[in-house]
C-alpha cells in the first residue's frame, strides 16, 4: 500500500471488535474515500428478514468517519448524522462510500451512500469534529 496513512486507518479499521463482529472491510480508491465492504449476514435481519436498518446506518457513519479522517489527517468524532434510508436492502451484500464536501478548521463534511447490486438503498450526511491529529503513519 503506497499511502502510509491509509495503511494506518485501515490496520485501526480492521482490529476494531465491531467490525470483526459485522464482517466489514475497508479499502480507499484513488480520490482518498473509503469504501466499506459487508457481505450480508442474516443474524443481522430485523424480523422481516432483511438488513436491519441501524446496519445501514452504521456503515454510512463507518464509511464517512474513515473518509474525514484520511481527507483531514484528524482524528474524527461523527457529530452529527442524517440517514436515509431509501429502500430495502433486499438481502444483498452492500457497498458503502463517502465523499469529503467541506473540510473545515473544525469539522469536516460528509455525504455518504450505501449501495446494493440492485441500487441505492441509504444515504446520508454528517459533520466530523476534529479533535486531533493522526499519527503520521
Amino acid at each position: 500500500m503506497s499511502n502510509p496513512l491509509h495503511a494506518l486507518l485501515i490496520a485501526q479499521f480492521t482490529e476494531a471488535p465491531v467490525n470483526k463482529l459485522l464482517g466489514v472491510t475497508l479499502e480507499y480508491n484513488d480520490q482518498n474515500e473509503a469504501i466499506c465492504r459487508w457481505k450480508r449476514k442474516p443474524d443481522f435481519d430485523h424480523g422481516m428478514q432483511d438488513t436491519h436498518g441501524g446496519i445501514l446506518a452504521t456503515l454510512l457513519d463507518m464509511a464517512g468517519w474513515f473518509t474525514a479522517a484520511a481527507h483531514s489527517g484528524a482524528i474524527v468524532v461523527t457529530s452529527d448524522i442524517n440517514v436515509r434510508l431509501l429502500q430495502p436492502a433486499k438481502q444483498q451484500d452492500l457497498v458503502a462510500t463517502a465523499k469529503v464536501i467541506r473540510d473545515g478548521s473544525k469539522a469536516v463534511i460528509a455525504e455518504m451512500t450505501v449501495t446494493s447490486p440492485k441500487g441505492l438503498v441509504a444515504m446520508a450526511t454528517a459533520s466530523f469534529a476534529k479533535i486531533g491529529e493522526l499519527p503520521k503513519g
